[in-house]
């Protein structure tokens, strides 16, 4: 199997781990960033509210869409993080960088391979979410969509494929700025981690893959998730203004949460992904590197 088909493989463990911890808590987090300011008293009432009018199962109501989609966006990302980490391994040997090989890549090359790797995610990421979204915030006594396929033919067939890629402009920002921080945050512990010890990569401690996929989760969205929540906002509005349509684009989008509802705005739901940041991205990371290893020993 080549690297890049690990990696790919990997990726997909890490995804499918990520998805399974971190649906319940995602729910809660796109109902109070999209709902009207006064409509949850916070976290635990949102919750509440779900568990109590849509019963426990409408916490991974649409996963199927995540569980697909998310596993082939993270596949999409650590495949090409890796690869980019390998061409700058390449370049830093050829210059005498590096250490063994090249692989000890400086601050600035693994922002920019987990930029790449952000954008990469994006194109499938974004409509992904997008469908995940709408099912996530739909009544459930009168569903407009049946599931995520009959999500996609409609909007598909109602908007084209403009109206499946709602919200992508502000979409890949949040991309390449939340995964740049992201990978970098990750691969800098783990390069700590393994010159401190004077040990390789397959010999890091499981856990102490888990501690730092929840730092990097934690650094990811201390800069982004205001973006998250503007993402959001797009994806859940009207696609014209005969269905409703409140932002006529990402900058409008902010200038009128700016305008009518106040700073509070752009937190608002940052508890629940607090709460499940740690548990989601250390799994996603705990995923990729026990696959990886079991991967390499074929």
């Amino acid at each position: 199997m080549s690297s890049t088909a690990k990696d790919l493989t990997a990726g997909t463990a890490g995804g499918i781990a990520q998805v399974l911890v971190g649906q319940p808590f995602d729910i809660v987090k796109v109902r109070m960033q999209t709902a009207p300011a006064g409509t949850y008293k916070g976290m635990l009432d949102c919750a509440g509210g779900i568990l109590k009018n849509e019963g426990p199962l409408a916490f991974y109501k649409g996963t199927l869409t995540p569980l697909l989609g998310i596993g082939v966006c993270v596949s999409i990302q650590f495949g090409a993080l890796e690869y980019s980490k390998r061409y700058f391994a390449r370049q830093n040997a050829l210059n005498g960088r590096g250490g063994p090989g090249g692989m000890a890549l400086g601050s600035g090359q693994l922002f920019v391979s987990g930029v790449f790797a952000g954008l990469a995610n994006g194109v499938v990421s974004g409509p992904v979410e997008h469908i995940r979204i709408r099912l996530q915030t739909q009544s459930a006594t009168h569903p407009v969509y049946a599931g995520p396929f009959d999500a996609m033919k409609k909007i598909f067939t109602q908007h084209g494929i403009a109206g499946i890629y709602k919200g992508q402009v502000v979409t890949l920002w949040r991309e390449a700025l939340g995964y740049g921080i992201y990978f970098w945050a990750y691969e800098k512990l783990m390069q700590r981690e393994m010159a401190r010890k004077g040990i390789r990569r397959d010999q890091v401690n499981p856990a102490n893959a888990v501690l730092f996929g929840a730092a990097a989760g934690y650094a990811l969205w201390a800069v982004i998730y205001p973006i998250d929540m503007i993402k959001s906002r797009m994806q859940t509005d009207g696609f014209s203004p005969a269905d409703g349509q409140k932002y006529k684009s990402t900058l409008d989008c902010v200038r009128t949460v700016w305008r009518t509802e106040g700073l509070p705005a752009f937190t608002r739901g940052l508890g629940p992904t607090l709460i499940r940041s740690p548990f989601a991205n250390g799994a996603t990371f705990l995923g990729f590197e026990l696959a990886s290893r079991l991967l390499n020993n074929l």
